[in-house]
């Protein structure tokens, strides 16, 4: 059983990342495809399967040497039954992706969020570094969470729970979610979000800004251009940078509050930010959180990156199915 490799896949809006993993958690190979989302993502399981048997034939294996698969996928996840509650960006509703996958690849298949499963690769192999109480966000395109109890992720009644990301802002309004709320952490921590906040202050300020000559050369800001103008002390920059530290301390204070974690890991593409956004979060956080809470805990940088998914996956299949 020890031989046997673990097959880790992180579904993403744009690439389908993949992997086959050891029972130590190191990876073997890696590769993507791109994702399929014609026919309200209905090729995506057969596109998976293919991908899977023509790595293996290429590395020269028998599909006997996987024990099986574990996904991570974005939105709600009915555990239970390992299908999709909705999923926005791909076109499902109640899709049965754990069913038709393990139709299409002969193998045993366990589903769970996407989120989910990045925390649980930070925790098995990244900066949670075993923390059994771990508390994991996402900043990307949305923001994500994952929460971890006693080593084991917390789904809540119907698969929602670490929606850290619609966290409602302390500031009433605010800008419209995808979720069809207001105000969301998601809003304003995200790249997207950050970039929002940039273009409001260069639109409501006359400062003088790196940003602005950048917008006019480019037509677009990025969040790294504005993280990068506020380690230059670009003062709009930094102005950006302090608020989403603001907010963003605020929920991950409140949510600490509440679970009293050992690990708050902070990943996604805003996070490569780095130090200029962990320690005025820290800040904040600790401005807000409650003494005790604060004591207990440390935040942290992942340090998977688009690993921590396909890692989490296989920890899946390691728990999950190797275990039966």
């Amino acid at each position: 059983m020890d031989d046997k490799w673990l097959v880790g896949v992180d579904l993403g809006g744009t690439t389908i990342k993949m992997a086959f993993i050891n029972q130590y958690g190191e990876i073997i190979h890696k590769w993507e495809i791109k994702t399929d989302i014609s026919e309200q993502g209905r090729k995506i399981p057969t596109d998976i399967a293919k991908s899977i048997d023509k790595k293996v034939g290429e590395l020269g294996e028998s599909k006997t040497k996987l024990l099986g698969i574990g996904i991570g996928a974005p939105g709600p996840v009915n555990f239970a039954n390992g299908s999709i509650e909705v999923a926005v960006n791909l076109g499902w509703e109640k899709f049965p992706i754990k069913d038709i996958l393990e139709v299409e690849t002969a193998l045993p298949v366990v589903v769970d969020n996407d989120a989910n499963i990045a925390a649980i690769g930070e925790m098995w192999k990244g900066a949670g570094d075993g923390a059994k109480d771990l508390l994991c966000v996402t900043l990307g395109t949305g923001v994500g969470g994952g929460v971890i109890a006693n080593g084991e992720i917390v789904h809540g009644v119907n698969g929602a729970a670490g929606e850290i990301g619609h966290i409602t802002s302390i500031v009433e309004g605010g800008a419209p979610c995808n979720c069809g709320k207001t105000g969301c952490l998601e809003t304003i921590a995200s790249a997207t979000g950050v970039v929002r906040l940039a273009m409001e202050e260069l639109i409501e300020t006359d400062k003088e800004s790196v940003l602005r000559t950048l917008l006019a050369e480019n037509d677009y800001l990025t969040a790294k251009n504005i993280f990068d103008a506020a380690r230059e002390k670009d003062e709009l920059a930094v102005s950006v940078v302090d608020k989403v530290a603001f907010h963003l301390g605020l929920a991950l204070a409140n949510s600490a509050n509440a679970l009293n974690p050992e690990k708050i890991v902070l990943g996604g593409g805003v996070s490569r930010a780095g130090d200029i956004l962990l320690d005025a979060v820290k800040e904040y956080f600790k401005r807000f959180a409650f003494p005790r809470v604060s004591q207990g805990v440390e935040l942290a940088i992942a340090t998977l990156g688009n690993d921590a998914g396909i890692i989490g996956g296989a920890w899946l299949v390691k728990a999950c199915i190797s275990t039966k």
